[in-house]
């Protein structure tokens, strides 16, 4: 596997047809794992690490369980990487549904090679993204958890501007004493001014997120 190829998990109970898909996305140059139904997909993921890479391929009417069952076991488990369903005309109302819930997109039969794995390509393309918004959302919690709890009392109200008299007021401190935690919460979350860390915590949730750590 090259470490930019991208991952295609087609989920199809008919066999020729999931034969014919894997070789169109493997001609592209996609890496594909294919499965018979939802079962298998499940108890093959379940066995990989996290967080799963990849893109879902996965047909809507399956027995003994559905594409769109599936979609809801995915999301059960956290995994909320993008998923294509292929569907007839009658689907399409609960293919929407799915669509609301978090569904990257759905393709009519008969399609498109060409339109499939543009799709296809387009999800991954999304994936990758997603990667790498989850790490940087991980590192950014990891700072955070990083700092004291006075540090977590003295962060938001430098982000909001305050002086450090104000803030040394607030919190019955000496003004030396918060200049040493603003230097470090400066240091720990990666920044340099009040105006990058209010832009910092906006990036987690912002107000939402200095409530949170001032618990």
């Amino acid at each position: 596997m090259k470490p930019d190829q991208g991952i295609v998990y087609l989920v199809d109970d008919d066999t020729v047809v999931r034969d014919a898909l894997a070789f169109l996305l493997g001609s592209r140059g996609l890496l594909v794992f294919s499965f018979d139904g939802g079962p298998a997909v499940l108890a093959y993921l379940a066995t990989c690490p996290r967080p799963i890479r990849g893109v879902f391929l996965v047909d809507v009417r399956m027995e003994p369980m559905s594409g769109l069952v599936l979609h809801e076991e995915l999301l059960a488990q956290g995994i909320r990487n993008p998923l294509l369903f292929l569907s007839g005309h009658g689907d399409i109302p609960m293919v929407v549904e799915s669509l609301k819930k978090g569904a990257f997109d759905f393709l009519e039969k008969p399609y498109a090679d060409n339109t499939l794995v543009d799709r296809i390509e387009q999800a991954v393309t999304i994936e990758r993204a997603m990667l790498l918004d989850d790490a940087r959302q991980a590192e950014g919690h990891a700072r955070l958890a990083s700092l004291s709890d006075r540090e977590r009392e003295v962060m938001p109200r430098v982000a909001a501007g305050k002086l450090n008299k104000v803030i040394a007021d607030e919190l019955h401190i000496a003004v030396r004493t918060v200049e040493v935690h603003r230097a470090r919460v400066f240091s720990k979350l990666g920044v340099r001014t009040a105006a990058e860390l209010a832009t910092w915590l906006s990036n987690f949730g912002g107000i939402d997120a200095s409530a949170k750590i001032q618990r």
